[in-house]
């Protein structure tokens, strides 16, 4: 079955990377065709490898490339003139970096302090101004109102420290919270224009398994994620969900 939409995936791990991809490239499930994007080319290739080999017939394509404004920009071109995703519209993109830093605050450098910002807000930023624009390019930019339809959904992926905040977390708690801020002002800003942001806090050791541990809910299943974030991605103007925190059964509050 021929993909119906694109996705694109910034932060394509091993784990809720690979767990992700699988379930919106599933003909079954999300029926996407999936560009990839990380730092390292060789585990992305090897990630994309893998999942084409579960799953004959998707469609992914690696990107490498990390958040710089120069190469996010050019991976975003490279995704419109690949061969793969002809024809097919920007339905899903999905911010899911890494992004940790700790250190007592009286020895981290002002350069310590700003660079995680730099490289995962300003990589927040990129991401979602170049997803924004290549969904009005794809479904036109009329409003709901006017009588204009949904044209995707932007997604970013959360900690609790988009909330609060540690003790020699405070280059992290800042760049978390950041984040956060960034989508819901852009849930604001675009939500009438049939663009639907949300924001997911994932609480909990995510683990690209089906075991004892996710059944009984010690961890979350990558593919669990996966699936929460298609259904955000089929909600109608109707209702939109903008925050939600994702937490296996057994994870304390």
């Amino acid at each position: 079955m021929a993909p119906s939409s694109l996705a694109i995936l910034i932060g394509a791990g091993p784990t809720t990377g690979a767990g992700v991809a699988r379930v919106l490239s599933n003909p079954a499930l999300g029926n996407m065709a999936v560009a990839l994007l990380a730092r390292r080319p060789e585990p992305l290739n090897d990630l994309v490898t893998s999942l084409k080999e579960q799953q004959p017939g998707a469609v992914l394509e690696a990107f490498p490339t990390d958040t710089s404004p120069d190469n996010l920009r050019q991976a975003f071109a490279a995704i419109k003139a690949h061969d793969s995703f002809k024809g097919l519209k920007l339905n899903l993109a999905i911010f899911s970096i890494k992004n940790s830093s700790k250190k007592p605050f009286m020895t981290e450098t002002y350069e310590d302090f700003l660079a995680p910002i730099e490289e995962y807000v300003g990589g927040a930023f990129v991401f979602a101004q170049e997803s924004i624009r290549r969904m009005f390019e794809d479904h036109g930019e009329t409003a709901l109102a006017d009588g204009g339809s949904k044209k995707g959904t932007l997604l970013f992926t959360g900690t609790l420290g988009a909330l609060r905040c540690n003790a020699e977390f405070a280059s992290y708690g800042a760049s978390r919270g950041s984040v956060r801020q960034l989508a819901q002002a852009l849930a604001k800003e675009l939500s009438g224009k049939g663009i639907h942001v949300a924001h997911a806090i994932a609480n909990g050791r995510i683990t690209d398994a089906d075991n004892e541990d996710t059944k009984s809910g010690k961890h979350i299943a990558a593919e669990a994620v996966g699936k929460t974030y298609l259904w955000l991605s089929q909600q109608d103007p109707t209702l939109w969900t903008h925050e939600l925190d994702l937490r296996p059964a057994q994870e304390k509050f």
